[in-house]
């Protein structure tokens, strides 16, 4: 028979500070970015976590909450970064912001594939409804405006159109991880971490000489 106090317990409270919440994220982002949302059921994510699948209610709520926190906290170290730039209008800052996109998705490279795919599914579709949601709250309509403001601060050239650059920008950054694995062996490119720090620097450098340069002092 069980104990009166375990049969209080709060439901799918856990009993002692576990790392069952972190556990969940890591292999609910593992099987989200490789199958179908309605394929990957909660019992699921819990099997492959080996925590029980009450965690995901006591942490998350349900599936939909589980999901929209690992995309917010897949993104958050990229939007604390972004905040970081935005505020002070460095270019040191926007290069440091491609390096930790790139030392972030190095450790999750399928993520930006499923961005993609994500956004190609109908509005109505929950995994782009949950994205969008996230990215309405990280992303602030301010953002757009940093290449205007490196050019106002006098770090791009002035006969850049500010809007073209981000585009170029995001490429740059996007390319490697959403482009098919089969294409990038066929050149013989391996993407992990020498790969990275090596196209980084061979980005900054594009960037410097094509886009930016050393602000007046007047």
């Amino acid at each position: 028979m069980q104990p009166v106090l375990e049969q209080k317990r709060k439901v799918g409270r856990p009993r002692k500070q576990t790392d069952a919440r972190k556990k969940l994220l890591e292999h609910a982002r593992d099987l989200f970015v490789v199958m179908p949302y309605d394929k990957v059921s909660t019992r699921l994510i819990a099997q492959r976590a080996g925590v029980n699948i009450a965690m995901i209610r006591y942490y998350f709520g349900n599936k939909e909450g589980l999901f929209e926190t690992m995309v917010r906290e897949t993104v958050t170290p990229m939007k604390n970064k972004m905040d970081e730039v935005f505020s002070q209008g460095d270019h040191r800052n926007f290069f440091e912001f491609m390096r930790i996109y790139y030392q972030e998705m190095n450790k999750v490279p399928q993520f930006p594939r499923l961005v993609a795919q994500v956004m190609h599914m109908p509005p109505s579709a929950t995994q782009r409804r949950l994205f969008e949601k996230v990215f309405m709250d990280l992303a602030r309509p301010e953002h757009d405006l940093i290449f205007g403001k490196l050019q106002q601060a006098g770090y791009m050239r002035e006969d850049i159109d500010p809007k073209l650059c981000k585009v170029s920008f995001i490429s740059l950054m996007v390319f490697p991880f959403v482009a098919p694995p089969a294409m990038l062996q066929l050149h013989g490119i391996e993407l992990n971490e020498t790969f990275l720090d090596k196209l980084l620097e061979h980005n900054i450098s594009l960037l410097s000489r094509a886009l930016l340069r050393a602000p007046s002092n007047d």
